[in-house]
This record gives structure tokens, C-alpha cells and sequence, in this order.
């Protein structure tokens, strides 16, 4: 698709992607602020630490940012970065965006650290483990020891970063399967699928915001 056709109002957040010094990926979060179709994007000058991000003339980039029930990306190179009259980034325009359409039920690999905690049988005990899928209606979950039944109500915590903002999220949720782990996994290892119930509608658009980030990380320009 077209930038223009998907008609975005002034204001509108992305997220950068640039290699450090270092060639390692960083994420920022920044703001549409206009642009001049055919020739250029201007955008609001991403802070790292409470300081403005110094971009090169040049430095290739990736953009994403969520538009209806998906993540759009496209390639761009910054054309150059101005402090007067007010900090602003000037990227080149792109020919095209790619549109990853995102079901509820799209699951993303990761692997990250998880307590859980069984709600229906009353204890205070978090048993950790690793969450090694995860979509915004639920997840995979693999411990070393059983913590719980089918059925059994749980609270699952676990820190979830989006552009580079570190949050704890704690999430309710049902016990919906369990069985052994697949091939890949390693060890003597019980996995449960989990449906999240949260209620909490400021928890769900973390998990949302967590879930779509990481999709949109594996999308690729070529």
C-alpha cells in the first residue's frame, strides 16, 4: 500500500528501528508530525535517557506502526535532523508499505521468564517458568513442576518491554490445556496452554502493544 492511503492524522505514533554504533538494533518511539508525498516523512525527534536521539544523514531505518488489525513497515533513510525552530526528523519517503494483518489468535516465539500463581487452589506460591508463545488472547507456557488443573484460574506475571519501556504485567488466566512439551523443548518440562481472562482494560493494551511489537520485530525489509 501506499503512505498516503492510509491517511494518517498529525500525531499519529511509530516506532524507529536504527543499528547503534555497535551494529545492535534499537527501537524508538516517535510522532508523525507531516509530510510531503513523493519526498519526504517529518517526524517528532525520539529521547533516549531524557535526551534527544542524534541521527546521521543517511542512517538507514525501518518504520512500523499499527494501523486497523495489523503492523505496516517500510524502509527509510534520514535525509537530515533539525533543532531549529523545533526538533525535527527528516526522513525519505516510501515507495510502498508492507501490511501484516494480525488475528487475535497470532502467536509470536519468545522465550522469557514467567511467574505463575494458581488463584483457584488458595496459596501464595509463584511457580517460575518461561512463556515460549504468546498471542493477545493467550500463551504457552513451560515449567519445571505441575501448577495446576484444566480449568484452574491463575495470575501469570512477567516483564514485557515496548520501545524500550520496561513494564511487570500481571495477567489472569485459565488453564486450558496441558500436556508435554514438543521435541524442541529440553528437560522434563510440563506445558500448559493459557487463555487470558484480564479485565483490566489498561493490562490488556499492554499485553496488545507487548504482543504487536514483537510481531512487528519479525517482519523483515529486504
Amino acid at each position: 500500500m501506499k503512505f498516503e492511503d492510509m491517511k494518517l492524522i498529525y500525531g499519529y505514533p511509530l516506532q524507529l528501528q536504527a543499528n547503534n554504533s555497535a551494529g545492535q538494533p534499537e527501537r524508538f518511539s516517535c510522532r508523525l508530525i507531516g509530510c510531503l508525498p513523493g519526498r519526504s516523512i517529518l517526524l517528532s525527534v525520539p529521547k533516549l535517557a531524557g535526551k534527544l536521539v542524534r541521527f546521521r544523514n543517511g542512517q538507514k531505518l525501518v518504520a512500523r506502526l499499527m494501523v486497523d488489525n495489523g503492523i505496516g513497515i517500510f524502509a527509510s533513510v534520514v535525509e537530515t535532523q533539525t533543532a531549529d525552530p523545533y526538533p525535527i526528523l527528516h526522513i525519505s519517503y516510501p515507495d510502498s508499505v508492507s501490511f501484516k494483518g494480525i488475528r487475535g489468535a497470532t502467536r509470536v516465539a519468545i522465550d522469557e521468564p514467567v511467574k505463575v500463581m494458581n488463584l483457584t487452589v488458595i496459596s501464595d506460591r509463584e511457580i517460575d517458568g518461561n512463556v515460549v508463545d504468546v498471542s493477545v488472547t493467550g500463551a504457552r507456557i513451560e515449567t519445571a513442576i505441575a501448577f495446576g488443573e484444566i480449568g484452574h484460574k491463575i495470575q501469570v506475571t512477567m516483564n514485557v518491554a515496548v520501545a524500550n519501556i520496561h513494564r511487570d504485567l500481571a495477567l489472569e488466566g485459565i488453564i486450558r490445556s496441558r500436556g508435554e512439551p514438543d521435541q524442541q523443548s529440553s528437560g522434563n518440562l510440563v506445558a500448559y496452554g493459557i487463555e487470558f481472562i484480564e479485565p483490566e482494560e489498561d493490562k490488556r493494551l499492554l499485553l496488545y502493544a507487548f504482543v504487536y511489537a514483537q510481531i512487528g520485530s519479525e517482519e523483515v525489509i529486504g
